[in-house]
C-alpha cells in the first residue's frame, strides 16, 4: 500500500499579472507579520536591474498582461523607482504594493503627473494590519499607523483610489476589521467600499496537508509570476526560493508549480489571490 503523501501541482492558465520584485531586502520596516527574513542590517543594496526589466517585457510581449506589480520588500525604496514606473506604464497598468511610508502630498502630486502621461492606470496597494492604531503598531512599527493615513489622505485628494491590504494578524475575523477600517476611512474622506480592501488570513511556515487537500479556487501562481534580480518565480511568497523557480527570465520557463509550501498552504486557506487585484470587484 503507498501512503505516501502527493503535492498538488498548480499550471498557469495565463500570464496576465507580472509581479516585479524591485528589491528582495531593502526595507524601512519589520514588520511582525512579514514573509521576508530580513538581515539585521537593514541597508542592503540588492536593486533589480532596470535592463533586466526592459529584457522582460520584450519577452513578454505577445503575452495579455493586465497588471504590472511593482513589489518587494519595499519598492520604493528602489533608487530608478520613478523611471521603472514610467517603463511599466508603456506597457499596461501597475499597481505599486508599498507601505506607504514614501507617499505624501508632494508624491501623490507627482504620481498623479506621471499617470496623467499614460494610458494607463496606477493603482495603490497599501499595507496596513490594523484599524486601531495601538494594534496596527505593535505590528508593524511605532508611527506606521499615522504614515499610512497619511499616505491614504494625499492619494485620495489626487483622486487614486487606494486598496488596503490587511493580514488578520489578531484572528478578529473579516467582517470586524472590514468594519473598523470603513469607520476610520469615512473619518479622513475616504469612502471606501468592499473593494478597497484585501483581507488575508496569516501564512503559516509549516506544511499544512489537511488544507491543502481542500478544493482550492483561483491561485496568484494560476495567472502570474514574478521576476527577481535571481530570475523567474512563481509567486511573490516563493520570490529566490529554490521552492517557487520557475527559470532564469521569460525566453524559457515553467507554468507548473507544485504546492508543497506553508505558503501554498495559506493561499488556499485563504480562499481568495493574496496578491492580485480582482478587476472584477475594484473600480
Amino acid at each position: 500500500m503507498n501512503n505516501l503523501y502527493q503535492s498538488q501541482i498548480c499550471r498557469l492558465k495565463a500570464l496576465n499579472n507580472l509581479f516585479i520584485e524591485l528589491t528582495a531586502k531593502n526595507c524601512n520596516l519589520r514588520c511582525k507579520n512579514c514573509y521576508i527574513d530580513f538581515p539585521i542590517s537593514k541597508n542592503v543594496k540588492d536593486f533589480i536591474d532596470e535592463n533586466v526589466i526592459k529584457e522582460a517585457l520584450e519577452d513578454t510581449k505577445e503575452e495579455n498582461i493586465q497588471c504590472i506589480y511593482l513589489t518587494g520588500a519595499e519598492p520604493m525604496t528602489h533608487p530608478d523607482f520613478n523611471s521603472i514606473l514610467r517603463l511599466c506604464l508603456k506597457r499596461t497598468n501597475v499597481c505599486i504594493c508599498t507601505n506607504g511610508s514614501f507617499i505624501n502630498e508632494k508624491k501623490a502630486r507627482f504620481l498623479k503627473r506621471v499617470e496623467d502621461e499614460s494610458n494607463f492606470e496606477i493603482i495603490f496597494q497599501l499595507s496596513i494590519d490594523h484599524y486601531n492604531e495601538i494594534k496596527n503598531d505593535d505590528i508593524r512599527g511605532r508611527g506606521t499607523y499615522r504614515q499610512t493615513l497619511l499616505a491614504i489622505k494625499s492619494l485620495i485628494k489626487y483622486d487614486f483610489n487606494p486598496i488596503l491590504c490587511v493580514t488578520d494578524f489578531y484572528g478578529e475575523g473579516k467582517e470586524k476589521l472590514l468594519a473598523g477600517f470603513k469607520e476610520v476611512c469615512s473619518k479622513i474622506g475616504f469612502g471606501a467600499e468592499k473593494s478597497n480592501f484585501k483581507i488575508n488570513t496569516p501564512y503559516k511556515k509549516d506544511l499544512n496537508e489537511e488544507v491543502l487537500s481542500e478544493h482550492r479556487q483561483s491561485l496568484d501562481c494560476e495567472y502570474g509570476r514574478i521576476l527577481t534580480a535571481k530570475g523567474v518565480y512563481t509567486c511573490p511568497f516563493l520570490a529566490n526560493d529554490h521552492r517557487g523557480r520557475s527559470g532564469s527570465n521569460f525566453k524559457d520557463y515553467s507554468n507548473k508549480s507544485i504546492l508543497e509550501t506553508g505558503f501554498c498552504a495559506a493561499c488556499i486557506k485563504n480562499k481568495t489571490q493574496m496578491f492580485t487585484i480582482n478587476f472584477g470587484n475594484f473600480c
